[in-house]
């Protein structure tokens, strides 16, 4: 017996210890439903039902009945159930307020795992708020306390939203170093469910980075992983994470099954956010599948908006406008294309640059539609810089490849070269030793011939 632990779970946990079902526990007259209820903490029993019950689980009735756990300890475990719900349906600043007023009547010693509970809830609100140098701070700290604690599954859990703030943030190097720490720690133990969603983590990590071989390696991992195993959303999220690495690849249609696969499994479940996502992503591959149609994509992201508005974080909000817009450029409607990305980037703000340099990609293929050559540059600069200061060295060099095309087309051939060269040294190409008589190739400047 836990100290402190409530009647009902101390009666729970001697049922399951004796392998008896509640209506074997219930003879000869208590019904299985009245043990329910004892279970769930909403019935005391009598002096003579605590006897019987104590005699069916082989123990002492003294045992049974106390120490009970103190009347405090329950009230915060009650307050933070309320506070871990506000933040599940996206009220991240009433939860973060309920956690803060939680961490100030906790102590160390007495409250160790509601302590950390509620430090865990205060990361996860500043993550959703999108405070993520804050979050990712004390994600570190709780992922260093788990390891001294023996937590090794909440520190899956906590790592994973380490690597995640890592990676929206930008420090792809470091959201790896985390992710391949932690996995390396875990590959001893069999396959759980968090070990699965750090490792879609991580998968999404090194397809920013452009390193498609590694995350197709571990995408096949994690679905040979989550078959074995009964969770059915760690199947979901192995499929959708497999489906980004083949449409990063250019194999839409096979990413178009994938998906389609995790929102069928996602919809059996009860969490709308989440669900929200997977069909994000879903939109997102269908206008470019053998099958395209980014007019049937509008209507899943129409939805998708609603949800994330309510329930989801402004970085939810800000994925699926940035697939609207993406959607109004494949429809050929520039307007509502602009109007979409930005927002997005007003959502996403400047601590987000790999997701702002993805809006700006779009935006750029949106000024083109309108001729707007002077805009079209300036968005793919931007999102070219922006690549760069997140190592996403593979997309920053096909931003300056798509900018050299933009310029050679606009009749600016001195810049395009440079453009073209910019590209070149992101891929890992040495400059050669030609240089121009108006400008040092040689130079690392991401500064153009005609703004120096």
């Amino acid at each position: 017996m836990t100290e402190n632990e409530p009647f009902g779970s101390r009666i729970r946990r001697l049922r399951r210890a004796a392998g008896l079902s509640q209506e074997a526990l219930a003879q000869p007259n208590l019904s299985p439903s009245y043990v329910s209820l004892l279970e769930a903490g909403k019935r005391v029993p009598s002096e003579e039902v605590m006897a019987q019950l104590a005699e069916r689980l082989g123990c002492d009735v003294a045992y049974l009945s106390g120490p009970l756990a103190k009347p405090d300890v329950v009230r915060l475990e009650v307050e933070v159930r309320y506070a871990q719900l506000a933040l599940r349906n996206g009220d991240a600043d009433t939860a973060l307020d309920r956690f803060t007023d939680l961490r100030a009547e906790l102590s160390a010693p007495e409250h160790r795992d509601l302590l950390f509970t509620v430090d865990l809830g205060i990361a996860q609100c500043l993550e959703h708020k999108g405070e993520l140098e804050e979050a990712a701070t004390r994600f570190d700290s709780l992922s260093r306390q788990c390891a001294t604690q023996g937590r090794a599954l909440d520190q899956l859990n906590v790592v994973m939203s380490l690597c995640r703030c890592y990676r929206v943030l930008g420090n792809l190097s470091r959201a790896v170093e985390v992710a391949e720490d932690m996995l390396a720690q875990a590959g001893e133990l069999p396959p759980t469910v968090e070990y699965l969603e750090l490792l879609a983590t991580l998968i999404g990590v090194y397809c920013e980075r452009g390193d498609l071989h590694r995350a197709g390696f571990l995408a096949s991992q994690a679905i040979s992983h989550a078959e074995i195993l009964t969770d059915r959303r760690a199947l979901g999220g192995a499929y959708w994470n497999a489906s980004v690495v083949l449409h990063r690849q250019g194999r839409s249609s096979e990413a178009l099954t994938l998906i389609r696969k995790a929102v069928a499994i996602y919809a059996e479940g009860d969490d709308e956010r989440a669900l929200a996502r997977v069909r994000n992503a879903h939109a997102t591959v269908l206008p470019q599948s053998e099958d395209a149609n980014p007019e049937a994509a509008m209507v899943p992201l129409e939805q998708n908006a609603a949800t994330q508005r309510s329930l989801g974080s402004s970085i939810d909000v800000a994925y699926v406008e940035t697939a609207m817009a993406r959607a109004d450029v494949m429809l050929g409607q520039p307007k509502s294309a602009i109007e979409h990305a930005q927002r997005a980037l007003d959502l996403l703000g400047p601590e987000h640059r790999l997701d702002s340099a993805r809006v700006q990609l779009v935006l750029a293929a949106a000024h083109l539609l309108r001729d707007d050559h002077e805009a079209v540059q300036a968005a793919y600069e931007r999102a070219a810089l922006l690549l760069e200061a997140s190592e996403a060295g593979r997309q920053a060099a096909f931003a300056w490849s798509e900018l050299a095309e933009i310029l050679e087309k606009s009749g600016e051939s001195e810049r395009a070269v440079w453009a073209y060269r910019q590209g070149m040294r992101r891929m890992g190409h040495p400059s050669t030793l030609i240089s121009t008589p108006h400008h040092d190739m040689s130079q690392t400047q991401a500064v153009p011939p005609t703004q120096r």
